[in-house]
Parts: structure tokens; C-alpha cells; sequence
């Protein structure tokens, strides 16, 4: 299920949402109590939040993969995903986007509760912008919202 920022907390079907200027940032993460997290940070920091219960429906909701449909969606200005999830990783939902030619400057952000120093530099390498450890903290954010402000910019 997608979720976004908005009162009821789901997303409805017509996604073309006027931005004015908050930020908007996807969040990717199978484990809800994860997502409602990342999510209440995010509005606390003026963000704009969507998010995914995994890699499956982000695809889904950026339309990746349909070259006729890409970039319809309204405008996603950042991308936290979590790197362990069912059916799709975090990485192969990474690399999806750097192929993309309309999302491949979005940054992208891996979030894992494992400090594995090989999955860090691979997802560094193939483009994610940050590695960070879960749960994700109030300082992190700030960080975050850096990211968000060069990116517009």
C-alpha cells in the first residue's frame, strides 16, 4: 500500500499533487513501524511524504519501466529505501532508478539496520547519496534536508 502525507495517511489514485515548496520524499521499507518513523521525521522537517510497503509498489508508483508513463508522477524529490525487503532489495530498487533516464538524478537514500561495510560501498557505488542505519534519528533528518535543499537548487 502506498502512503502519503496527507490526513488519512493513504495515498488516492489521482497523484499529480502540486508541491508549492515542501520537499517531497518517497519512503521505500517493509516494516511499518520503520515507514511511520521515517515518515513522522520527515513531516516534522515540512517534507512532503509518500510511502511504499516495498520495492514493488515504489516501481509501481514511479512508474519505472514504463517509458510511456515515466515522469507522469508527480514530482519525487528524494528516495529513502530501506536495502532488506522481500521480492526486491533496496540495491536492485537503486539501480532501477540510476537507469532511469527522468530519475536518475533523484538522490537516493539506503537505510538498513545492518552495518555491513560491503553493502555500504556497493550501494555508494551504483549512486545512493547516504548509507544510514535504522531506526533513523532527528539528526539524521538534518542531514537529509541538506540533501533535499542542494538537490533543488
Amino acid at each position: 500500500m502506498l502512503g502519503s502525507g496527507g490526513g488519512s495517511g493513504s495515498c488516492s489514485k489521482d497523484m499529480a499533487v502540486e508541491l508549492g515548496d515542501e520537499p517531497h520524499v518517497l519512503v521505500v521499507d517493509d516494516s511499518l513501524i520503520d515507514r511511520k518513523l521515517v515518515e513522522r521525521l520527515l513531516k516534522n522537517s515540512s517534507c512532503k511524504v509518500t510511502t511504499a510497503e516495498n520495492a514493488l509498489r515504489a516501481v509501481e508508483y514511479l512508474r519505472l519501466g514504463n517509458d510511456t508513463l515515466e515522469g507522469t508522477v508527480s514530482e519525487v524529490n528524494m528516495i529513502i529505501t530501506d536495502y532488506c525487503m522481500p521480492g526486491m532489495t533496496g540495491y536492485e530498487l537503486l539501480k532501477k532508478i540510476k537507469e532511469s533516464s527522468v530519475l536518475k538524478e533523484v538522490p537516493v537514500i539506503i537505510m538498513s539496520s545492518e552495518n555491513i561495510p560491503t553493502r555500504i560501498s556497493q550501494c555508494l557505488e551504483e549512486g545512493a547519496k547516504m548509507f544510514m542505519l535504522k531506526p533513523l534519528k532527528r539528526s539524521d533528518v538534518k542531514q537529509l534536508k541538506w540533501h533535499l535543499m542542494k538537490c533543488r537548487n
